[in-house]
């Protein structure tokens, strides 16, 4: 006989295992030699043009291993800012300060490019307005060099690392900046004393032509990475490519979940490159099982152009790029559970069973985005 469960004790259960493992997650960072102390992160987005920024923030913002200071957004739509806020608050972090670059533009998507993709940052960020910036405040965000100044002097010497999943406006800006109210050193002193690592979403490797470097001021990406003075890591076009997610979570994660919707939103029911995310895992949890370094000396060149071309120096051994040390399917895996996990940790905060309000969106969304 098959038994066939109430939706809502199906949702119990689902949430008891999920909790359960996340639980046993958490005993495991806090026993296990090497991963006892969280990751200090700050988080610089593009939050705009791809949902994969949204997918990386959840990780990042769901996961025990990591203490999240700040996030910075490196478009100057206020939307972006405001779904920054709102995924920020459902996932556990309605305190954590967003800045965003200036002037602030009301610019939403579009894609000119295939006609496939659909905006996704002002509808979460209307429909899960919270946080520092409720629906309406992106006026309110902090300007992006003056939050990273403020929490990088507050942080622990070589504590913090910066996971850059964008444009490079507001690192240039930090690089270029003085003296201030926060802090006594310039820019490059700032960053020196205070951060142990720059994990960087951008270029192709060992050489190519990637978005992140060209697509908003080439100029200012070759200037932060030439001038950046502590260890960086680069996660290359290549890496995420081919690594597929989101899918699981738009077939099994609760319906009232902000990222599911993002996904539906943006890729009309179908998994997306993961290109973020896996930066993302990176700038958290380090090599691990996942990853492996491409080279062991040299540096990246940024042209002005915003092509890229790894240099083999001998003299240089700080910088490394990214490669998978499992399959593609292993990493697309591994994001699709902890997107599921992480979905499933929030919605148990909120409630034990999610609203019909929350049901009757998400099947809506279902219906427009199947597919004949």
């Amino acid at each position: 006989m098959i038994l066939l469960l109430p939706r809502a004790i199906r949702r119990l259960i689902l949430l008891s295992l999920s909790l359960s493992s996340l639980a046993a997650s958490s005993d495991l960072h806090q026993t296990n030699g090497q991963n006892t102390a969280a990751k200090t992160l700050i988080i610089d987005t593009d939050l705009f043009s791809d949902v994969d920024d949204a997918g990386a923030l959840m990780l990042a913002a769901t996961s025990p291993a990591v203490r999240l200071l700040a996030v910075n957004v490196n478009y100057p739509s206020s939307y972006s800012a405001l779904a920054a806020s709102a995924l920020l608050a459902h996932y556990g972090h309605p305190q954590t300060p967003v800045g965003i670059r200036r002037p602030l533009t009301n610019a939403t998507f579009f894609d000119s490019w295939a006609f496939e993709l659909g905006e996704y940052t002002s509808k979460i960020a209307y429909h899960w307005s919270g946080g520092t910036l409720p629906w309406g405040h992106a006026e309110d965000a902090w300007d992006p060099v003056a939050l990273y100044r403020k929490v990088l002097a507050e942080a622990e010497d070589q504590s913090v690392t910066i996971a850059s999943i964008g444009f490079f406006e507001n690192l240039s800006g930090l690089l270029n900046s003085t003296a201030d109210a926060y802090s006594s050193l310039t820019g490059p002193e700032l960053i020196a004393a205070k951060v142990s690592e720059l994990v960087v979403m951008g270029g192709e490797y060992p050489s190519g032509y990637e978005w992140n470097f060209w697509g908003d001021n080439s100029s200012l990406a070759a200037h932060a990475v030439h001038n950046w003075n502590s260890p960086i890591v680069f996660s290359g076009f290549e890496l995420g490519v081919d690594v597929l997610s989101g899918g699981k979570l738009m077939a099994e994660g609760p319906a009232n979940d902000p990222l599911r919707a993002a996904y539906f939103y943006y890729s009309y029911n179908t998994t997306r490159s993961s290109f973020d995310p896996l930066t993302m895992l990176y700038a958290m949890e380090g090599l691990g099982d996942l990853f492996e370094y491409g080279n062991e000396i040299g540096y990246n060149h940024v042209a002005e152009d915003g092509s890229n071309a790894w240099v083999y120096d001998d003299r240089v051994t700080n910088q490394h790029w990214l490669k998978l040390k499992v399959t593609n399917e292993t990493a697309s895996a591994e994001l699709d559970r902890r997107f599921l996990e992480g979905a499933w940790s929030a919605a148990g905060r909120d409630a034990a069973t999610e609203s019909v309000q929350g049901d009757e969106r998400i099947l809506s969304l279902q219906s427009q985005f199947s597919h004949p």
